[in-house]
């Protein structure tokens, strides 16, 4: 089982793209005589982490100590983010782009269904990325594991000097990537696609020894260590450099939201890194953390009590954490 004891003395750095997600929840009950679209009518205003920050709350929310580095605009968003991050007691390391907007994700619900979500996008510039990098090189004395959340919004336009200078110093460099350009996370230490982030990179994947073959050949292009690929209602598998596979189901039938759902699956993977925990092991974790959180509404987090409830039920059937 996880031990909460040394969970607390895991020092978590997460980096990258941090914003923040707004829900509005309502109930419809006509459309608009304007024009043939629902009247959502707003009972219910919630705002949470997304991104990077999202990652940073589910390290928290697991146990560990952590510091998210990232760049945010001169807002009121920046303001509400800055209050769910204290909430979450992490660390913040927040470099403002003047006259910016924060990245915020506007989704609005109804009877669980997602209606509409609207997008605010910021762009941080040359100051704000020096910054950025500052505060990074500085977190860096005080971690144990490099988590890096790549959205594309720009918070990681120096990502290649960011897994240098992590390597420098010894520290794993975790990435869940954007996007099919993966030269820019060369020499990290576990890259984190999804299914059809991975093909969007190596062609279609044909079947199970397919995916091995290429992800090793992708490991090998870009020198990192392995790949950790989320395949949805398939489970994930780990591939590593040294041609060891751990394939593994999901842990959970009932899929209710995989909003975010990768932001807890690197989470719990950093974690992992950072108790030293063996391959299979580490799977399991990252398994069982991807299987609570999309069972839930929007970008979430799960925590401790409900991990270990999972991979106590796991327990007699794959062996112990």
């Amino acid at each position: 089982m996880l031990d909460r004891e040394r969970l607390g003395r895991a020092r978590i750095l997460v980096a990258g793209d941090a914003m923040l997600d707004r829900y509005w929840f309502g109930s419809v009950e006509r459309i608009s005589p304007e024009a043939p679209v629902p009247i959502v009518r707003v009972e219910e205003i919630e705002e949470r982490a997304g991104g990077a920050a999202n990652v940073a709350l589910n390290v928290a929310a697991l146990g560990a100590r952590c510091t998210l580095v990232s760049v945010i605009g001169d807002d009121e968003a920046a303001q509400s983010l800055r209050s769910v991050l204290e909430e979450g007691s992490i660390a913040a390391q927040l470099a403002v782009e003047r006259g910016s907007k924060t990245v915020t994700k506007l989704r609005m619900v109804s009877q669980h269904q997602q209606l509409l979500r609207a997008d605010f996008d910021g762009s941080p510039g040359e100051a704000a990325l020096q910054d950025c990098m500052a505060r990074y090189e500085a977190a860096l004395s005080n971690a144990d594991v490099v988590v890096m959340s790549d959205y594309g919004k720009g918070g990681l336009n120096r990502i290649e000097n960011m897994i240098e200078a992590a390597n420098a110093r010894s520290i794993p460099v975790l990435v869940d990537p954007k996007g099919s350009d993966f030269e820019r996370y060369a020499n990290a230490t576990i890259i984190t696609p999804n299914l059809r982030e991975f093909e969007a990179v190596v062609g279609p994947v044909t079947d199970g020894e397919d995916l091995k073959t290429k992800a090793i050949d992708l490991i090998r292009a870009l020198n990192v260590h392995g790949l950790l690929i989320t395949r949805g209602d398939r489970g994930m598998v780990l591939v590593k450099k040294e041609k060891q596979w751990f394939d593994y189901p999901p842990s959970t039938k009932e899929v209710y939201d995989v909003s975010g759902a990768g932001d807890t699956v690197i989470a719990a993977l950093g974690i992992a890194y950072a108790l030293a925990l063996p391959d299979e092991a580490t799977v399991k974790l990252a398994n069982a953390a991807a299987g609570v959180v999309v069972g839930k509404l929007g970008t979430a987090t799960v925590s401790f009590e409900e991990v270990t409830a999972v991979l106590e039920t796991q327990r007699g059937e794959r062996g112990r954490l």
